[in-house]
């Protein structure tokens, strides 16, 4: 069998790489006694697939896994989230899980869009507004990435699928945009450089990833509608 597993990283664990999250999830899953099937070879390593990486210092409501299970193991998916909430450490909150369908493609690959709020300090929200606008009617917006050691400019207005101001509060203005993911992703700090010129980033959620098919667009693993309101606010509740 093979689950997906939803989660968030909220508060302090924010400052924790990708590669640690891996280590996080691994222990989690043993100390839990989850039945996780293992690769072959001289190496074996637990069968974890990670969706989009999340850079260090940003948070999340809707990061995924995708663990591999021992054919033999009569547990249900949704069982697992229950399972691990005391094995992982504060800020990492299993949210859900469910069975995937066999021969099902990975998260990189189906993953084509992220919505994220970013605070912005150091502009007042007119300018703000003004900064929206501008860049949703320009042809064209273009920031310097570095790859290989080697500047490259790039426009990235078509990676701009929407962008909206959704409020100022204590001297930081949230936008919230929808990025593409490929087929050259959009991280929000470029999307800062691009268009908020004097800006200071500040904090920064991803709150969804898209899967977007034949027209029909859904989450990997969409979140009970019960449990979304108490994890947003365990993580603003964190300094």
């Amino acid at each position: 069998m093979r689950a997906r597993i939803r989660f968030a990283k909220l508060g302090k664990v924010r400052f924790t790489s990708h590669r640690d999250v891996a280590r996080i999830w691994e222990r989690a899953l043993r100390r839990a006694e989850v039945p996780v099937a293992y690769s072959e070879g001289f190496s074996p390593r637990p069968r974890l697939s990670f969706g989009l990486a999340l850079s260090t210092g940003h948070e999340s409501l809707g990061e995924y896994l995708d663990v591999d299970l021992v054919p033999t193991w009569d547990g249900e998916a949704g069982s697992l989230p229950e399972v691990l909430a005391p094995c992982l450490p504060a800020g990492f909150v299993a949210e859900a899980a469910a069975p995937l369908a066999p021969g099902a493609t990975s998260l990189q690959q189906d993953v084509t869009a992220c919505t994220w709020e970013i605070g912005l300090a150091g502009l007042p929200v007119d300018a703000v507004e003004g900064a929206v606008v501008a860049a949703l009617a320009a042809g064209h917006l273009e920031t310097t990435r570095t790859r290989k050691g080697v500047e490259h400019h790039d426009d990235v207005r078509s990676a701009i699928r929407h962008l909206e101001v959704v409020g100022p509060g204590d001297g930081v203005v949230t936008v919230r945009g929808e990025l593409a993911t490929q087929p050259r992703g959009l991280r929000p700090s470029e999307l800062v450089a691009a268009c908020f010129a004097g800006a200071e980033e500040r904090r920064v959620l991803r709150t969804h990833q898209w899967i977007e098919r034949d027209g029909a667009r859904w989450e990997p693993l969409p979140l009970p509608a019960a449990a979304g309101a108490p994890v947003r606010a365990r993580g603003d509740a964190e300094p």
